[in-house]
């Protein structure tokens, strides 16, 4: 064999050692994020955690869900966004991985393809900077819902961003987001992932022991509205979408606080 042929033969066998090894490490990357919802935190009721109506709960390190299986999104994702995790860091975006830790099994980002909607996030990348494992986790499907671009760039992005305000000025927040999931919504993709109409956004500050929470109903459109616009009670959540979310405070509390649509306590 000539020496020509002989390193041709020789780079063809690099050139294929070399992408099989970086599937390997791609592989390898991907199911730790994945098999990591598979382990169950032993303090969720300190992040005051929602019922679930479809009893699939699923613990990542970062934040926990609730996945609705007919609808093949979460009806809501929560976490604790403290003063700590806030970050400028600018970490490389990474491909969508299905979420493996949802037993029925979570819908796979190609449904979004060519659909006209957004992979919304619902515990938002910008919140989770402080590590890149935090920042690469929110790109499990389960956390995505569809979103018109408009909206998830615009009203959306806004009160996302008072959010982290709200968590820096007040050491901390617990934050619960999803959308409104209902029988008849509009789907993308051959899973079928529903668009809710609405989105909704929890917001509980534990101070202490002096609580005050802020919910947000938002329809799935862009809106030059200022966000206090957008603020319901609790109540009127937990009626659209059958979640309880803070069963671990006192009754007499919760009761209180759900009812409420004061924003007063809340600097916009």
């Amino acid at each position: 064999m000539k020496k020509k042929q002989i390193y041709s033969v020789i780079a063809i066998v690099i050139v294929i050692a070399i992408y099989t090894y970086e599937h390997y490490i791609n592989s390898e990357e991907g199911a730790v994020i994945i098999e990591n919802g598979k382990e169950v935190k032993s303090d969720t009721n300190l992040y005051f955690l929602p019922t679930s109506t479809t009893s699939q709960i699923v613990h990542h390190n970062n934040y926990s869900l609730s996945y609705s299986e007919p609808h093949e999104q979460a009806e809501w994702v929560a976490y604790e966004l403290k003063a700590t995790h806030l970050s400028a860091t600018n970490h490389k975006r990474p491909y969508f991985e299905i979420d493996k830790a949802v037993k029925s099994g979570a819908a796979h980002w190609r449904n979004y393809k060519k659909s006209g909607y957004d992979r919304g996030h619902l515990c938002p990348a910008g919140d989770r900077r402080f590590t890149k494992e935090a920042h690469d986790e929110t790109f499990l499907t389960s956390n995505i819902s569809p979103q018109e671009h408009q909206f998830n760039a615009g009203i959306w992005n806004r009160l996302e961003q008072k959010v982290r305000y709200w968590a820096k000025k007040n050491d901390g927040v617990f934050v619960v987001t999803g959308g409104v999931l209902k029988n008849g919504l509009k789907t993308i993709g051959d899973e079928s992932v529903s668009v809710p109409d609405q989105f909704y956004k929890v917001i509980l500050d534990n101070n202490n022991g002096k609580i005050k929470v802020l919910a947000f109903l938002m329809n799935h459109k862009d809106s030059d509205l200022p966000l206090y616009k957008f603020v319901v009670s609790i109540d009127e959540v937990e009626a659209l979408t059958g979640i309880d979310f803070f069963p671990e405070l006192d009754d007499t509390i919760e009761n209180k606080l759900e009812a409420s649509r004061s924003y007063k306590s809340w600097s916009f």
